[in-house]
């Protein structure tokens, strides 16, 4: 099991970009802090269990690095679902969310999870990475997409996808579509 400073260690000493290692090390550290206060301890103390495994530091560091790779400096995020339920962790079965995500959750906006979708819909890892880097949230603004993603968890869900959805794109003042905008497709 790792702990917050080993994590910090690992991402320290890479040779990641200095903007790849602040954000990864920001996301890490939101996450240390609400396992700290939903267990009542420190951060010395927090032991990551699931997150502290190889293949989730590289999940979520990878992330951080997509998106420096692909120029990305700005993320918008939608409002996040809120759900009910239970999950199995290596804590038991929770309530959904659990305690670390709702801590979590706190600041940022969320919205009822889609009819009848129950259990874990947002992980303590996904808000972590959303808290850290999405300055904005709610409706996106205007924008002209020019690349389009869409990564699939492994749950299944028997009313709705589990799915994210990731639209990157030039930011665009409304007024200058109405003004200047020509359809690339027509031209």
């Amino acid at each position: 099991m790792r702990n917050l400073d080993d994590i910090k260690a690992l991402i320290s000493h890479s040779e990641l970009s200095d903007w790849v290692k602040e954000r990864s090390v920001a996301v890490f550290t939101l996450l240390a802090q609400a396992e700290a206060h939903t267990h009542g301890t420190s951060l010395k103390e927090i032991h990551f269990h699931e997150v502290g495994a190889i293949d989730s530091i590289i999940d979520t560091i990878g992330s951080v690095l997509a998106l420096d790779l692909l120029g990305v400096r700005e993320v918008h995020a939608s409002f996040l679902p809120f759900s009910s339920g239970t999950v199995k962790c290596m804590h038991g079965v929770l309530p959904v969310p659990p305690p670390a995500t709702l801590r979590l959750m706190i600041g940022i906006p969320v919205c009822p999870a889609p009819k009848g979708a129950r259990g874990e819909l947002v992980t303590p890892t996904g808000i972590s990475l959303v808290k850290a880097l999405a300055s904005t949230f709610g409706e996106p603004p205007p924008f002209i997409p020019t690349h389009t993603g869409v990564g699939a968890g492994t749950k299944e869900f028997p009313e709705h996808a589990n799915i994210v959805r990731v639209a990157i794109g030039r930011k665009i003042d409304p007024m200058a579509i109405e003004k200047s905008y020509v359809n690339p497709a027509l031209r």
